[in-house]
């Protein structure tokens, strides 16, 4: 079962905010906020598929993380770690 089954399953109660096309870079849920918890790392390794790590980055940086829409704006996590 992927992550953000089980978690829409356990949470079914609860409004939560998913950001388009990064599915498999869900890492969690804050249970506090009821917010999804994305790997940076895992983010960027989707958009490198279609755009240079750089555009990436940037891209990443202005249309991901730094949106907001409201309360329950999902978390981007600089977990640090390298998915291979």
């Amino acid at each position: 079962m992927s992550i953000l089954k089980s978690i829409l399953e356990k949470y079914c109660d609860e409004e939560i905010l998913l950001a388009d096309g990064f599915d498999n870079a869900i890492i969690g849920v804050d249970e506090s906020s009821y917010r999804l918890i994305y790997s940076k790392q895992k983010c960027i390794d989707i958009l490198t598929k279609n755009m240079t790590e750089e555009e990436a980055l940037e891209y990443f940086s202005y249309n991901v993380s730094g949106s907001y829409v409201g309360e329950k704006t999902p978390i981007f996590c600089d977990d640090m770690y390298q998915y291979n």
